[in-house]
């Protein structure tokens, strides 16, 4: 049981770091302005709600946690790649 809170706790402070990651690569982006940056803010917040709903109903399912962690990792990274192409 502690080693599922520790990789728990582990999982969510590597999350924690690619989130800044994503955040600085998407301020960047709409700093720039433009037809670019306009796409990019729409994009965040779909995403941001579609997240939200995907994490509230794996929880409610009876998935775990880190499950969840998982996932958001797994996006997080998804938009780093693609953030991180020159344009």
């Amino acid at each position: 049981m502690f080693s599922q809170w520790m990789k728990l706790s582990s999982d969510m402070m590597q999350a924690s770091f690619e989130a800044q990651r994503v955040i600085a690569l998407r301020m960047a982006k709409l700093a720039k302005g433009g037809a670019a940056a306009e796409t990019e803010s729409h994009l965040m917040v779909a995403e941001k709600m579609a997240a939200a709903t995907e994490a509230a109903a794996a929880l409610a399912s009876g998935k775990s946690p880190q499950s969840v962690v998982r996932r958001y990792r797994t996006i997080m990274r998804a938009n780093q790649r693609r953030l991180s192409r020159p344009s």
